[in-house]
């Protein structure tokens, strides 16, 4: 982003991290010439992206074999648990897990059910290429299914924290991102 804001005349004079989605960024901008002094956190920001490789080309390159291996992973397991006659619930309809879902190709067929999150849904009662039925998050423990996919990762102790009933039915918990992980 600092190449960004260079190009049109200005440059970051502060950053914050914030826990919104995983990890986001809130960048401050002002005109080059701006008096205000460049924080410490954008150094702080550049050398931890410098120390994780985001510098570098082979970060990049790497990366899509690293999303085929999710993808991968996840379509394995589910297959799996349908040959084993196994139910698997997708929980969450967040952008993120409609992109998952829509990457890996994961059809109803695979899905015995999918969660939404929120007691109302906010909007319709559909997603993009995910069709799969919906219930709500309080008739999950009627559904009883074998796992539960936590389709947002980064908030997956909550959720198993919300749903900590379902366990005793059985149930185990599963997330694909950033490798899958069966619990």
């Amino acid at each position: 982003m600092s190449r960004i804001f260079a190009a049109a005349g200005l440059r970051i004079w502060n950053v914050e991290e914030l826990p919104t989605h995983g990890g986001s960024l809130r960048v401050y901008g002002c005109h080059a010439d701006d008096p205000r002094d460049t924080q410490q956190s954008v150094d702080a920001l550049l050398q931890e992206e410098a120390d994780r490789g985001l510098q570098q080309l082979q970060t990049y390159l790497e990366f899509q074999p690293r999303a085929d291996k999710i993808k991968n992973d996840l379509l394995a397991f589910l297959i799996e648990q349908k040959r084993q006659g196994k139910t698997v619930a997708a929980y969450g309809a967040a952008a993120k897990a409609i992109h998952l879902l829509n990457y890996a190709g994961v059809k109803p067929d695979l899905l015995a059910v999918r969660v939404r999150c929120r007691e109302r849904p906010s909007r319709g009662n559909s997603c993009p290429g995910a069709t799969s039925p919906f219930c709500l998050r309080n008739e999950l423990a009627e559904v009883k299914p074998d796992f539960v996919l936590i389709l947002p990762w980064n908030i997956a102790e909550e959720v198993k924290m919300q749903n900590a009933e379902v366990v005793k039915s059985g149930t185990r918990f599963v997330t694909a991102v950033p490798e899958l992980s069966i619990q």
